[in-house]
Parts: C-alpha cells; sequence; structure tokens
C-alpha cells in the first residue's frame, strides 16, 4: 500500500523530511540529526505515516522550547509536521 505524502515547500529554510524512507531502527537518530543541523529560523517539514507522539515527547524532552512544532496536515497515513528552530 502506497502512501501519498505531499510536501509543500513555500519558503527558503524549509527542508523537508520523509520518515517513511528511513528504516525504522534509525529514524528517530536521523531525525535528531537532522535537528540539530538546522540554524535557528529555519523548519524541517516533516512527513510520517502515523501520529509519532513518543517522538514528540522526545524531541521535548531534548530540545524543549527550542523547537516549535505544528502540525500542517493531520490526517491517517498523512502526518506531515513543521519543526521549527528558534533562535
Amino acid at each position: 500500500m502506497s502512501h501519498n505524502c505531499s510536501l509543500p515547500v513555500t519558503s527558503e529554510g524549509v527542508y523537508p523530511f520523509d520518515a517513511r524512507g528511513v528504516a525504522k531502527r534509525f529514524r528517530h537518530a536521523a531525525i535528531f540529526g537532522a535537528l540539530d543541523s538546522l540554524q535557528p529560523g529555519e523548519t524541517m517539514r516533516f512527513c510520517n505515516d502515523h501520529d509519532p507522539l513518543p517522538l514528540l515527547s522526545q524531541i521535548n524532552a531534548r530540545f524543549g522550547a527550542g523547537v516549535a512544532i505544528s502540525y500542517v496536515q493531520r490526517q491517517p497515513g498523512e502526518i506531515v509536521i513543521d519543526f521549527k528552530v528558534l533562535g
């Protein structure tokens, strides 16, 4: 079953990250690495096939108020979340 996940990037400093293409055992480490590489003001537009609630808790624990989390799309099979690094 193939899921379609559109990652609209409408501005500079927004970088798509499709988690579905990353092996599950490496996924969280890859996401943390991607977030660590962003500069203040930049955003990772994250796409996944499920709502990553444990990941969101881990991001909150690791980055706290340094990363703003906002859902762009929240439908079964297609979750898009912006993670913006704050200055």
